[in-house]
């Protein structure tokens, strides 16, 4: 037996879901024969390999964890502490390496777990198939399959390849694992259109993975294995994420502080090499600076913030599995969902039964129920919409019936009651009502003949409900006579038009008011479903969901990836697309500088949950989607969307205050310091009492987690901007270092210090007013107005007392302090006070003048200016 080989079925190629026409399989000739023989399948299994979704191996743990040292930050810190513990300091090492490590560990730990989706994936397909090998049909491990091998499916199976269907009876699949349809696909033989280019038109078609409904079928196996459309997601599951949002603008962060130290470190080493000081001072001096200016504590402030807030998520029943995703989720401005399962309860209900008149009908509710209560075989999601409704037949009983079949789409039962006897036909819009020339009115009161204008008008009735999103199906009606004992096809005819009976995938209750919340904390919805733009769209109107343009995935398959970034933008709907377009949208939307959340459910959407800058799932979704996500709901409550959302922004504004208060306060005291060593005829510190300066601010930051956050700084995302960290640095940093200057003339003009003395004066009045700042800087309101956490305010108080304290302990000729005259501290009151004041106004200033008032508080990275950036 012959099959025909499609380029994509090339061993050497890498398989992947498109709708492009050189891949639709399903429009070749059908295949003819009786199956393979053992020499011939054995041929194929060796050049097709064996029908598995290919997994790539696992690296080995110790190089996973050593993967996560690639941040530059984490180099720089771990560099700068090596440096120090070689120079003699060997507890500035210890401290730096214990908190990088125990960072990384974390993040470590907490990624490895949801390494596993391609294994889920693989055992989402049954185990054994019944195959026709040697002219026998017999059952073979479903990784024994090879294309051109002929295969037998009924329900409840899952089918073990893609394949081409050459047999069916009242054969029905759910293929929406793959499409996101909500309902069972008829499938049966038949020759395509050139133009049925997508996997949902495929109706001759079965793929990997997919549940059949009810019915059985042959099929010829097309492709196995990576090949498959299933084995597409697969790849595109093992496949490396890419670098998300957060950790792309960490990485840009990183990068800034690198060149800053490289540059200042080596302004340091020149100036003092010019000036003949000694070599190994000054190197020690300019590694202390370099260590100065680094946020040591970065990777612990964002690993306690991001845990933090997986934990308060927690108590609302939302797991979060990858701690960079809570910082994703403050920084989202875009969020898409699949529909089915997601904002959908996938669970197909009756919306309405409608007369000819277009009015709601109780008669064409009995007539649909009877059809399917006494309809044998395998319930459809449609007859059990229809039952779900309870009336009372008991009076009624079955005398016979018609099944179903592809080619007629249609059920008819022959039903009595009393001496009444009736045929009642349920089915395909179109091919029941070209059975009727009659059509009933006022409940079955009075009949007329079914007219071209009445026909026109049923038509476009039924029309207008499938545009409401609403699957249709029409019921008929006839008498028959009392001795009328059997039910034949040619008994559908001049049939009584009873009236619709309409079916819809409801939305989940709050999903309307939680997109609607959304919507209003400036994050934009789009839906990226596998069903049509009708259903979509009247989802949408359900929901409330303005939508400002809609793209099917045949219009996606003919843009390039430039015209898709134009478009997606500004699209809110996104109907008939496959796992890959999913995928290919979220990518676009990100090359434009969106952060791009993605809320699914199914197999289809593990390529767009790896793709999005943070994948968010249900708990009720399929195994592989779960894994793949980020975060899991475990409620149904969508609202709850909003919360983690929230709870993102407010550990993303944490996480900027460290940065904001360190850069710029480290900045300043290095300019300050490295100017002062140009000129002073001594170092203005000491290596030593730079390392404990650093310490302590650090120590007094270290509660920046548990600090409250404004509530205006929540209402919009939050991002890493670094064109806003940049300028704060330069206002704030330069403010710092004037102030230095100015310590730097009372200790040598006013107070005449020696150079002990200097040092211990300077060392006091960095640190005081560098942690007293905190209460200005961490918010953009008065900070009177915003009280701040009890643990940051005490932390800060108490390290502002060590700092006056001790120059007058025994530990201070450790650190080479030295007590400090009164007049000293006289001073020491107002100009802290004055700096306080003076920073106040620099904050108003920066916000109003040199971000605009648009900043609305901390950055928000806008779309523009993180494409820009990228």
């Amino acid at each position: 037996m012959h099959v025909p080989r499609p380029a994509r079925l090339r061993p050497s190629s890498r398989a992947s879901v498109s709708t492009s026409p050189e891949h639709s399989w399903w429009l070749a000739p059908a295949p003819a024969g009786n199956g393979l023989d053992s020499d011939e399948a054995a041929r194929r299994r060796t050049q097709f390999g064996p029908n598995e979704v290919a997994t790539t191996k696992p690296r080995a743990l110790v190089w996973q964890f050593l993967l996560h040292f690639r941040n530059p930050l984490v180099a720089i810190l771990l560099a700068a502490s090596l440096v120090s513990a070689l120079a003699g300091n060997v507890g500035d090492f210890a401290i730096i390496a214990v908190l990088v490590l125990a960072s990384v560990a974390l993040d470590f730990a907490l990624e490895h777990r949801a390494s596993h989706a391609a294994h889920r994936l693989r055992a989402s397909m049954d185990l054994r198939a019944t195959v026709e090998r040697d002219g026998s049909a017999r059952e073979l491990a479903v990784a024994e399959l090879v294309p051109g091998d002929l295969i037998r499916l009924s329900a409840g199976q899952r089918v073990p390849a893609d394949a081409r269907v050459t047999q069916a009876r009242d054969f029905f699949v759910n293929q929406g694992l793959l499409t996101g349809e909500s309902v069972p696909v008829e499938k049966a033989p038949a020759v395509l259109a050139n133009d049925a280019i997508e996997l949902q038109q495929a109706t001759n078609a079965v793929f990997m993975g997919c549940q059949v409904v009810s019915g059985s079928a042959r099929a010829v196996v097309v492709a196995t294995g990576g090949a498959t459309a299933l084995g597409a997601i697969a790849h595109e599951v093992q496949a490396e994420a890419p670098p998300t949002a957060f950790e792309v603008d960490l990485h840009r962060f990183s990068l800034l502080l690198m060149r800053l130290t490289l540059l200042l470190v080596l302004f340091v080493l020149l100036a003092n090499v010019v000036l003949m000081r000694p070599l190994l001072e000054s190197f020690l001096f300019a590694v202390a600076l370099a260590v100065g200016l680094t946020p040591e504590l970065l990777p612990m402030v964002v690993s306690v913030t991001l845990a933090r807030a997986a934990l308060r998520l927690a108590r609302r029943r939302v797991i979060v599995k990858r701690l960079a995703a809570v910082q994703n989720l403050g920084a989202m401005d875009v969020l898409c969902t699949d529909k089915t399962g997601t904002l959908t309860e996938a669970r197909i209900t009756l919306e309405r039964c409608v007369g000819g008149d277009g009015a709601e009908s109780a008669r064409v509710l009995l007539l649909a129920h009877l059809n399917s209560v006494f309809e044998s075989g395998l319930k459809s999601p449609l007859d059990e919409a229809i039952l779900a409704r309870p009336l009372d037949a008991s009076d009624w009983s079955k005398i016979d019936e018609v099944p179903f079949d592809f080619e007629r789409r249609r059920v008819s039962v022959l039903v009595a009651r009393g001496n009444d006897r009736w045929l009642i036909v349920k089915g395909a819009s179109d091919d029941v009502l070209a059975l009727c020339d009659h059509v009933e009115h006022d409940e079955g009161r009075t009949v007329s003949a079914l007219d071209d204008a009445a026909r026109r008008r049923l038509r476009a009735s039924c029309r207008a409900l499938e545009s409401e999103g609403l699957r249709v199906l029409a019921v008929a009606w006839r008498e028959v006579p009392a001795d009328h004992g059997h039910a034949t096809v040619g008994d559908e005819s001049n049939l009584v038009f009873a009236g619709f009976a309409a079916f819809i995938d409801p939305p989940k209750p709050g999903a309307a008011e939680a997109l609607n919340v959304l919507a209003r904390s400036g994050v934009k919805v789009k839906v990226v479903s596998g069903d049509s733009e009708l259903v979509a769209l009247h989802l949408a109107r359900q929901l409330n969901l303005r939508v400002a343009g809609v793209l099917t995935g045949r219009e996606i398959a003919a843009l390039d990836d430039g015209a898709l970034r134009a478009h997606a933008a500004r699209t809110t709907i996104f109907a008939r697309v496959n796992p890959s377009q999913k995928a290919r949208i979220i990518r676009a939307l990100r090359h434009r500088g969106h952060v791009v959340g993605y809320l699914g459910d199914g197999v289809n959407d593990a390529p767009p949950l790896r793709a999005a800058d943070v994948g968010l799932s249900v708990d009720s979704a399929v195994d592989v989607a779960r894994e793949c996500a980020d975060i899991v709901l475990l409620g149904h409550d969508l609202t709850v969307v909003h919360e983690a959302v929230i709870e993102g922004r407010r550990s993303c504004v944490n996480v900027l205050k460290y940065v904001m208060m360190g850069t710029s306060s480290n900045l300043g005291n290095m300019l300050s310091m490295a100017g002062a060593a140009l000129v002073l005829p001594f170092l203005p510190l000491l290596p030593v009492q730079i390392l404990l300066n650093n310490l302590l601010y650090d120590l007094s930051q270290s509660t920046i987690p548990l600090d409250r956050v404004d509530v205006r700084e929540l209402r919009r995302p939050r991002a890493l901007d670094l064109r806003f960290i940049r300028r704060y640095m330069l206002v704030f940093g330069t403010l710092s270092s004037v102030f230095d200057a100015l310590t730097f003339w009372l200790l040598l003009a006013v107070l005449h210090a020696n150079e002990a003395q200097f040092r211990s004066g300077w060392f006091v009045e960095s640190l005081v007013t560098q942690v007293l700042v905190v209460f200005v800087i961490r918010t953009r309101g008065v900070p009177w107005a915003s009280r701040p956490a009890a643990a940051l305010a005490a932390a800060s108080l108490a390290v502002a007392g060590v700092a006056l304290a001790l120059p007058f302990t025994p530990l201070a000729p450790l650190v080479h302090l030295v007590p400090l005259p009164a007049a000293f501290y006289a001073w020491l009151a107002p100009l802290v006070a004055l700096y306080l004041a003076l920073a106040e106004l620099a904050k108003r200033f920066f916000y109003r003048h040199v971000m605009g008032p648009s900043s609305n508080g901390h950055p928000v990275a806008s779309a523009g200016r993180r494409a820009r950036r990228g």
